[in-house]
């Protein structure tokens, strides 16, 4: 497993809403969520407002379909945490997703908007394969919502659990 040092206490892994496919002669960055999308969007938005989900921090990909799904999570949470987006999320390996979570430096709880594979693949390497083989035996789902909590278990060992996982 991954660790981040230093680490925020909880990471909210959320992937983007369903989006339709490029236009002809478009990019795929600038895929737009579909009507569907939006409706997964503005319930996994409910759900963890419900819960009582607050990042102090989302950041979020440039791409069209995570800008969308990060506005709607913003929506449902109010303005109560800062909001970021950055083309180094489009694209990317899991690593890029490890380097800025190690980057953010005293952030309580960061919310990531992003893509699959790189989303699956960063919760199996916080909370290892057994977490994903338990919460996504199917693949991590469009507007699938992690939740995962950092702790320091038996002497140093740091160790991230999932807590929760929500779905559109």
């Amino acid at each position: 497993m991954t660790t981040v040092t230093p680490p925020p206490y909880r990471i909210y892994l959320l992937r983007h809403a369903k989006a339709g496919w490029a236009q002809p002669g478009g990019r795929d960055f600038d895929r737009e969520l579909t009507e569907d999308g939006h409706a997964e969007a503005e319930a996994i938005g409910r759900m963890a407002a419900e819960r009582g989900y607050r990042p102090s921090m989302v950041i979020s990909s440039t791409a069209a379909r995570c800008r969308q799904t990060a506005e709607a999570m913003r929506r449902a949470l109010g303005d109560s945490g800062e909001v970021r987006f950055t083309d180094d999320l489009y694209n990317c390996p899991a690593e890029t997703y490890f380097d800025l979570l190690e980057r953010l430096g005293d952030v309580q709880s960061v919310m990531i908007v992003g893509h699959n594979p790189a989303i699956e693949e960063v919760l199996a390497g916080l909370a290892g394969s057994d977490a994903v083989s338990d919460r996504v035996p199917m693949g991590y789902p469009t507007a699938g919502l992690a939740v995962i909590d950092h702790s320091t278990g038996n002497g140093d060992s740091a160790t991230w659990r999932v807590v929760d996982f929500l779905g559109a």
